[in-house]
């Protein structure tokens, strides 16, 4: 099942386009990544799955449902989003920022509720994050921080989880931490979409890739086939080293590379 499509979707800021006819499926229980270069589209196509920009032409569906008859409310309540470059220095305690994450759920000023508690430990938890639970954010390490913001995001408890470059700035170790929590969720039955930059880590840890350039879907499918020559050729410019399975390491830059 298809927890987020897009169907031939365009949109643009005035007259700039910044997607064309983009067709993309997000399915239930899998990691979809989202790759390409620099200003290919990758955050704009999650900008329009959160209603943040509208598209001009196309179709685009959440739980089998037109993104046009989601309420703000209800959408908030069933996509959970960690943006790009996500920070937070302030000096609050982790769970106080974890329990941001339920305000969609929540009325105006209402206490926590038993479900929001369980919600929040179990996300704390689902991170390796409960010892941060009492710590100030800004005493944290880079890598604890990115524990907690995505703990946030968890304990949303959506269907569907979008997260924007997760692992920009993060050291090797917490980039495949992350991206194995990403794998936990999907698990879980939730459908991840998650924008990276690092071909290696998208073409090991997800199940099927999105590949964008210049606003347009250059290519589908598992990351052996997104990833195909041609399309790290023209799309990248770049050639690859294939490991066993599906997994590349970017190893060349082309001579005529975009």
């Amino acid at each position: 099942m298809s927890a987020l499509s897009f169907d031939n979707v365009t949109a643009g800021y005035g007259a700039r386009k910044v997607l064309t006819n983009v067709t993309a499926q997000f399915p239930t229980g899998q990691v979809t990544g989202l790759v390409g270069p620099n200003g290919a589209g990758k955050t704009s196509l999650l900008r329009v799955a959160l209603g943040f920009l509208k598209p001009e032409a196309g179709r685009v569906t959440v739980l089998d449902k037109p993104l046009k008859d989601w309420s703000a409310e209800a959408l908030a309540r069933n996509i959970a989003y960690l943006p790009q470059s996500a920070e937070a220095h302030w000096p609050i305690l982790g769970r106080t920022l974890v329990a941001l994450g339920r305000m969609p759920h929540r009325a105006p000023m209402a206490p926590f509720s038993a479900e929001d508690d369980a919600a929040i430990d179990a996300a704390l938890a689902r991170c390796d994050a409960a010892q941060f639970a009492v710590r100030r954010m800004d005493e944290l390490s880079a890598g604890e921080r990115a524990r907690v913001l995505f703990a946030r995001a968890l304990a949303t408890a959506a269907p569907i989880l979008l997260a924007d470059e997760p692992a920009a700035y993060l050291d090797p170790a917490h980039q495949l931490r992350l991206m194995e929590l990403l794998r936990g969720e999907a698990k879980r039955g939730v459908a991840v979409a998650v924008t990276l930059h690092d071909l290696s880590l998208a073409s090991r840890f997800c199940d099927r890739l999105v590949v964008l350039d210049g606003g347009r879907v250059a290519g589908a499918g598992t990351p052996g086939e997104a990833l195909s020559d041609a399309v790290l050729k023209d799309t990248f410019g770049i050639s690859a080293v294939r490991l066993q399975g599906s997994a590349i390491i970017p190893w060349e830059r082309l001579q005529d590379s975009p």
